[in-house]
């Protein structure tokens, strides 16, 4: 059984640090190389994560469009890789600080266009509606922030919008499927090495 992990400081908190060290990534996907500047105190630093990948080459070949809200956007990678290939409006969103001025680096260095980045913690800045909400979500920050970013999407997709996520099996896939079946229909879109990618659209 999967314990859900407590909080973790470099999800959610802005702390001073006095020495970060950063470090820097290049990815070839989809016959495209993007470069990433993350640091300590980031998700996956060093790479692009498994559950991220198999997210994105979900929704590459999906008819995703319009406005996209990438939440918990980290150093920007699902959105950033993501945008060059569709036509959408890109909103990322992120509670911590580094993060956030990592994917502002990030959209720049990789001449990404149309896209807001902001701070907020899960929903609490959103003042829109999207047309998706895309998600990795920080399992380690706890079940109640996890269900909070998916339970609460429905109040910010618009009428046939859809959320999308990745999560694993091993940290509550299945548990969290039976948790939102109220709430929403869901599709399990992709299934590989034990994560799932999930879509979940609003019941009528």
């Amino acid at each position: 059984m999967f314990i859900w992990g407590g909080f973790m400081s470099h999800y959610f908190t802005n702390e001073d640090e006095k020495t970060v060290k950063k470090y820097s990534y290049k990815v070839n996907i989809f016959e495209k190389e993007f470069i990433f500047n993350t640091s300590d105190g980031v998700f996956s630093k060093n790479m692009l994560d498994y559950g991220s990948k198999l997210l994105l080459e979900s929704l590459i070949v999906s008819d995703i469009k319009g406005k996209v809200l990438d939440i918990g956007c980290g150093y920007g990678p699902i959105g950033i890789i993501l945008s060059p290939f569709k036509n959408i409006e890109l909103h990322m969103t992120d509670i911590n600080k580094k993060a956030l001025e990592l994917a502002k680096e990030n959209v720049s260095i990789n001449n990404i266009n149309c896209v807001k980045i902001y701070e907020s913690y899960i929903y609490n800045e959103i003042r829109e509606k999207f047309d998706y909400i895309i998600s990795n979500p920080p399992i380690r920050a706890g079940k109640k922030v996890v269900y909070e970013i998916i339970g609460k999407a429905k109040e910010y997709l618009s009428k046939d919008g859809e959320l999308w996520v990745v999560i694993r099996k091993a940290q509550g896939a299945l548990s969290l499927i039976k948790d939102m079946s109220n709430i929403y229909n869901i599709s399990i879109i992709n299934k590989k090495k034990g994560y799932y990618v999930l879509k979940f659209e609003i019941k009528p």
